[in-house]
């Protein structure tokens, strides 16, 4: 009766204390990050040798689904763009803590920490366009021809772009103003060709893009503004150009080498008249 007692006794604590190990070591700080599809799902902390991670997904209300590179990892993250293929649908995952890879138990429960929502459609930031600049010959129309972000989603073999998957939803907020000012307007367009019309001719422009998704909730609408690109007015007044004592310095600078080659040239006219007449002088008169 008490050997009987004294394995339940070891049992038990075997148990609670594995119950206690887990604890210690659920995921934490579990964060969804994700621009243009491509979705990352990361937490903490780093595992010792005694446990992985594992990875488990699903579509709410839908069956769980794993990714294999996320099972009984020791990896921190993991990278779920291409299993999150629903991009209108809402995902949650569980991380859980399990033996490493190789090692068994007897356990058919293990501690796990659900991850926020999130939904690839609403909830992926939309990554920087590029953008390239055409002046029209007229001087006040400038085109800006919008290379639309490429995602991380394929079909059919075929890379698509945002542009492929918000269709008409897509905008483009164009930011510009003159070059030499810091007065900023902007106007948005739903084509990734724009015109920017009634510009003031003979002026520079600076130009900014960012996507634009109206139908997102506002703090998810806008995605990340473009580098900046600027129009170059190869007719620009000289004076806009340069300062005022910038360009008197360069007209002295030009009398100056202008007075020295006047001043040069009559030198050496002089020398030359004077040695011909001395030449002429000493020489006999011949007979004729």
């Amino acid at each position: 009766m008490k050997l009987q007692t004294f394995v339940v006794m070891v049992l038990l604590s075997r148990h609670c204390a594995s119950g206690a190990a887990y604890s210690h070591i659920r995921a934490q700080n579990v964060t969804w990050s994700s621009t243009n599809f491509k979705t990352i799902l990361s937490w903490k902390p780093k595992p010792s040798a005694d446990y992985s991670y594992t990875v488990e997904f699903s579509v709410a209300g839908g069956d769980r689904q794993r990714n294999h590179h996320c099972i009984r990892s020791n990896a921190t993250m993991c990278d779920l763009s291409v299993s999150l293929t629903e991009l209108k649908s809402c995902y949650t995952a569980d991380i859980l803590s399990e033996p490493p890879l190789g090692a068994t138990s007897d356990d058919t429960e293990f501690p796990h920490t659900t991850s926020p929502r999130f939904c690839p459609y609403q909830d992926t930031e939309i990554g920087m366009p590029t953008f390239n600049l055409t002046v029209h010959e007229d001087k006040k129309t400038i085109t800006l021809h919008v290379t639309d972000p490429l995602t991380a989603v394929f079909k059919d073999d075929h890379q698509l772009s945002i542009r492929d998957i918000f269709s008409d939803e897509l905008k483009y907020n164009v930011l510009y103003r003159k070059q030499k000012s810091t007065g900023t307007k902007m106007q948005t367009f739903s084509s990734s060709v724009i015109e920017m019309t009634n510009l003031d001719k003979g002026e520079s422009y600076c130009f900014n893009v960012q996507a634009h998704i109206p139908s997102r909730r506002r703090e998810k609408q806008f995605g990340l503004l473009s580098a900046t690109k600027c129009s170059h007015n190869d007719e620009e007044p000289i004076l806009k150009v340069y300062s005022p004592a910038v360009i008197a310095g360069g007209i002295f600078f030009i009398l100056i080498v202008i007075g020295l080659v006047i001043t040069i040239t009559v030198i050496s006219c002089s020398h030359k008249k004077k040695a011909l007449k001395s030449g002429t002088e000493g020489c006999p008169l011949q007979d004729v």
